[in-house]
């Protein structure tokens, strides 16, 4: 039976590869997270997007506890089972009034994950609605393969390379519109993007990436963090989760790993070769 989401609910996400609203936390706790980043980005003298991306969560002990939270992790589970591994959170923050979008985009393309099960946590901050650019999925994009993106590095593309999916059908697209505190699941190969910032307030967001335990990294050893169950696997290394706010050895690994995927250093899967 499941821990947390019904029969049907496990059913739609199987079926359409995304699942959505899910309470994560009260409206009080999502903005003392709000306020959370903005006091990061005060710290750190730069707008969260510019290094709160990939393994985000090494930036502060509060949002590595926040990955851990029972009302995410139980979801989570129904999904892909108890041993649950953490391999990465990126923000998605918009200012009031911002043109930048992000395109439409499968996550399976540069993780570097096999098997593809990893599923996203979407947890919104503040609201996040049509006007002001929430999160859009394709339903069912996610039963076939990894698609080709065209890199674009256009500069209102939040995403690191600007990598574009051609040939989605938006007509098909819904929007996961999302009260503060709730959050929505989707798969890493389910197709999404999101719209401009139409309003004056931000729309911030922050995405969890969590996988089975059993899942590895095929671009070489890398790190994660064991937020559920027991890891028998030992595919990854240990995180080296802050201690402090900003905590430095945290946030070196953090802004390498964001790096990797920024600068290149990660290949398409698509255009990786398959084996038999």
């Amino acid at each position: 039976m499941p821990k947390h989401l019904t029969k049907d609910q496990v059913r739609h996400f199987r079926e359409e590869g995304w699942l959505a609203p899910l309470r994560a936390m009260s409206a009080e706790d999502a903005l003392k997270c709000r306020d959370g980043v903005e006091t990061l980005e005060r710290q750190v003298g730069r707008e969260a997007n510019a290094f709160m991306k990939i393994k985000g969560y090494l930036a502060s002990p509060w949002i590595v506890e926040l990955a851990r939270r029972p009302e995410i992790l139980d979801a989570v589970e129904d999904i892909i089972g108890p041993d649950i591994m953490l391999f990465g959170a990126s923000i998605f923050a918009k200012g009031g009034r911002d043109s930048r979008y992000v395109s439409w985009h499968q996550d399976s393309a540069y993780f570097g994950l096999s098997p593809h099960e990893e599923i996203t946590a979407w947890v919104a901050f503040t609201e996040s609605t049509v006007d002001n650019g929430c999160l859009r999925v394709v339903p069912r994009t996610h039963t076939g393969p990894d698609r080709e993106h065209v890199e674009t590095y256009a500069p209102d593309n939040m995403l690191a390379r600007g990598q574009e999916l051609q040939g989605i059908d938006e007509s098909q697209a819904v929007d996961l519109v999302l009260k503060p505190g709730e959050f929505s699941l989707h798969h890493e190969r389910t197709a999404h993007g999101s719209s401009a910032n139409r309003t004056g307030d931000r729309r911030i967001g922050l995405a969890f990436f969590y996988i089975p335990a059993h899942v590895g990294s095929t671009i070489g050893r890398r790190t994660a963090t064991l937020v559920r169950g027991v890891d028998r696997f030992n595919h990854w290394d240990p995180d080296p989760l802050p201690q402090t706010e900003l905590d430095p050895v945290a946030f070196k690994a953090l802004e390498a790993a964001w790096g990797q995927y920024k600068d290149g250093e990660v290949r398409q899967a698509a255009n990786e070769p398959t084996t038999a």
